[in-house]
């Protein structure tokens, strides 16, 4: 039964060129190690952190992982879904180097800062995405609003 499947796998790719493709691609990626970005974050306390992320993976990611912030603060990484809890600040020399915010990010922001005009250097971490551009980049964690600490 399992020869059976595998054969019509293996002849299923052979006739598919851009599956083939698309398994070889897979199996000759770029090592983890290539991946790596490495950031500084400051947080509330105005200490220094070097933090490790990963091309791909969204800032919040890095900074849950360093437990910069609280991962049940945020649970999903949907804009729709955001409250502004990963709120982050980009220091000015990497503003450039990012995408401009959606217009549902501004929205998400502005909403939840505290005169409904948003900070030039805030940003949701949940909507910037590492990339090998980004590697040395200095954000700060803002503290935690007082609706947020349990």
């Amino acid at each position: 039964m399992a020869f059976t499947s595998l054969h019509k796998l293996t002849s299923q790719i052979s006739r598919t060129p851009s599956l083939s493709r698309a398994i070889i691609s897979r199996a000759t990626s770029a090592k983890v190690s290539d991946r790596i970005i490495r950031l500084f974050a400051i947080d509330y306390d105005g200490h220094k952190r070097q933090i490790i992320g990963l091309s791909g993976q969204t800032l919040l990611k890095a900074l849950t992982n360093a437990a910069l912030i609280d991962p049940a603060s945020h649970r999903l990484e949907d804009i729709d879904a955001c409250s502004a809890e990963c709120e982050v600040h980009i220091a000015e020399e990497w503003l450039g180097k990012l995408p401009k915010p959606t217009y549902d990010e501004e929205y998400v922001l502005k909403r939840n800062s505290r005169n409904r005009v948003m900070n030039k250097h805030s940003r949701c971490g949940c909507q910037v995405v590492l990339t090998q551009e980004l590697q040395g980049m200095v954000v700060a964690v803002p503290e935690a609003k007082p609706w947020d600490i349990p």
